[in-house]
């Protein structure tokens, strides 16, 4: 129950174990074209957009949005929330970009005004925002921020690790023109895949570089093969991750497939996703754990970053992992001492039994911590709230 690599469904599991299919395999040329079109459906995006599905994880996401949209010199703006708002400052640096940022206190949001005052003080080509940061919690309103910089005629790219098929969000109304993730999260998949789709717009951004991207990450290497798959022809650039792409298909056709609170597909998706977060905050609120972010507002609900309390560290993470269950420690460099992280994402959110042992085994590791844990009372909030869904 780390923030990813998340645990995956027993049928992505069947669809990624079997042997290794060719490229050019009619099976996988199937799915790779299938996989691409439910793409748009989980990202709510126009037929227009193009997804990318490449080899890599999250961060070459990250590196291939950057690459295919800034020149040496041009400005942009980095929303900082945490680790990996750090981590695209990084990358657009080394694009020779004009970095500006406008940040907040680790645990904390940036208000949407002090962003829009920003973008109007900076003009940025883009706006880099992470919609929910895995080494916070911190969740920001990308929807929003995509407003006050479409507002600003600046372009949007939305670092999605932690919130694509979690969090809503829509690409419908062309504000947001990148939402990039990994496959090991929501998504519900092996680790493996760098995903993201792309707008006509930040396409068309690609043919106004000054100088080409890196060749594994340009957008021109990749989109005739994407079109070709979709069209399920047979294509060749790099050879995809085969298996994972095989496990896609299903992991994706899961979500579409969602049926939760009056909802379905992946309006559903979501809201399961904040149901569960709401059921897991029932039960740390028993053992009196606070988290990290102190704004419910500003939570994501893909995970809980939660404060270890008076005079226990960062040895809990392995007693809670000697219950038989894995969580993480904290990761923001200047208070990662302080805190653990609980993921709570995909197919583990359709899986109550899971979610009772993850709070049995934090309570347990409290307990062995020397902290008073009403370990029943816990598990009993979390199915309290479960029951009404």
């Amino acid at each position: 129950m780390i923030p990813g690599p998340i645990e995956v469904s027993p049928e992505v599991r069947a669809a990624h174990d079997g042997p290794p299919p060719g490229h050019l395999a009619p099976s996988l040329v199937e799915a790779y074209g299938r996989s691409l079109e439910q793409m748009r459906a989980v990202w709510r995006a126009p037929a227009s957009a193009q997804p990318f599905m490449v080899a890599g994880s999250g961060t070459l996401a990250m590196d291939m949005a950057a690459a295919n949209l800034v020149s040496p010199g041009e400005r942009v703006l980095v929303v900082g929330t945490g680790y990996f708002s750090d981590r695209m400052v990084e990358i657009l640096r080394r694009y020779e970009a004009e970095v500006a940022m406008v940040e907040a206190p680790p645990g904390e949001a940036v208000p949407l005004p002090e962003v829009q005052a920003a973008i109007r003080r900076t003009t940025p080509k883009a706006v880099f925002v992470t919609h929910v940061d895995t080494s916070t919690g911190v969740r920001m309103n990308a929807q929003a921020v995509a407003g006050l910089a479409h507002e600003a005629g600046a372009m949007t790219v939305v670092d999605g690790v932690c919130a694509t098929a979690a969090e809503p969000l829509s690409m419908m109304d062309g504000e947001v023109d990148i939402y990039l993730t990994g496959s090991q999260k929501a998504i519900g998949l092996p680790a493996g895949l760098a995903m993201l789709v792309v707008s006509e717009r930040a396409m068309a951004a690609r043919d106004t570089l000054r100088r080409p991207p890196p060749y594994y990450l340009d957008y021109h290497q990749w989109r005739p093969i994407m079109r070709a798959y979709e069209a399920r022809d047979k294509a060749y650039f790099a050879t995809p991750a085969t298996n994972l792409v095989q496990a896609a298909t299903v992991g994706l056709a899961q979500i579409l497939a969602d049926d939760f609170a009056g909802k379905t597909g992946i309006e559903a998706r979501t809201a399961r996703h904040a149901h569960v977060a709401c059921a897991m905050e029932g039960a740390w609120r028993a053992y009196g754990l606070e988290h990290l972010c102190a704004s419910p507002d500003d939570r994501g609900v893909t995970l809980s970053a939660l404060k270890y309390p008076t005079g226990v560290g960062p040895d809990l993470v392995a007693k809670i992992g000697a219950h038989g269950v894995a969580v993480a420690g904290g990761l923001h460099p200047s208070c990662k001492a302080e805190y653990f992280r609980v993921g709570h994402m995909g197919w583990a959110t359709t899986q109550p039994g899971l979610l009772e042992k993850t709070v049995e085994a934090v309570g347990r590791g409290l307990r062995d911590s020397g902290v008073e844990a009403d370990v029943e009372g816990a598990k009993a909030a979390l199915l309290e709230t479960w029951s009404h869904a």
